[in-house]
């Protein structure tokens, strides 16, 4: 049963309608804090799909992808109270919950960024960041390098290789889907611990 070809073929055929850009950036936005398939699933058959405006998709993607991002660590951020601090108390964790967080706030901003150049799930990293409370500015600078780069690599790939990449692509489609899928779930194993 093939999941990710299908998808593709109909995320190919949005990137070339007539919304497609306003599809990218809604797809963007919601998937840095609760959307399940990565931004770079659309983003890569657009900018094979318009090689010319690969610069700006990539820069639609990045700022959407921030803007949903600071919208992940709004809901971090409010719903920590009235939720999170409840769940710790009950389960005694205060201690455990403390030192997480001193870490995250010395190392969140790597973090973020880490989260946004890889398959890491970015809107994990945004609500987290959130209701950890990293600072906001530097959140926002370091989901810009991370996106940025994510978005930008995908761009600079798919413009330079073009349609050869494409065929190749469509090829290998269920096997990228499936091995993005297990790096993010493996990744995120390896940060917990």
């Amino acid at each position: 049963m093939k999941f990710f070809e299908p998808l593709y073929d109909k995320v190919l055929q949005w990137s070339r309608h007539r919304y497609a850009e306003r599809y990218l950036a809604f797809v963007s936005f919601i998937e840095s804090s609760f959307f399940p398939i990565p931004t770079a699933f659309m983003l890569a058959p657009m900018v094979l799909a318009q090689r010319d405006r690969a610069w700006w998709l990539a820069t639609l993607a990045t700022l959407t992808s921030v803007a949903g991002g600071v919208l992940g660590y709004a809901i971090g951020y409010f719903v920590f109270d009235q939720v999170g601090q409840a769940i710790i108390d009950l389960f005694g964790k205060e201690e455990a919950f403390l030192a997480v967080k001193d870490r995250f706030l010395r190392d969140g901003v790597w973090i973020v960024i880490l989260a946004g150049v890889t398959p890491l799930p970015y809107k994990l990293c945004t609500i987290t960041s959130g209701l950890l409370g990293l600072a906001l500015v530097p959140f926002i600078i370091a989901s810009l390098i991370g996106r940025a780069g994510q978005f930008f690599i995908i761009a600079v790939v798919l413009w330079w290789g073009g349609p050869k990449i494409e065929t190749h692509l469509r090829r290998w489609m269920e096997i990228i889907g499936w091995a993005v899928i297990v790096l993010a779930v493996v990744a995120y194993l390896v940060l917990r611990h």
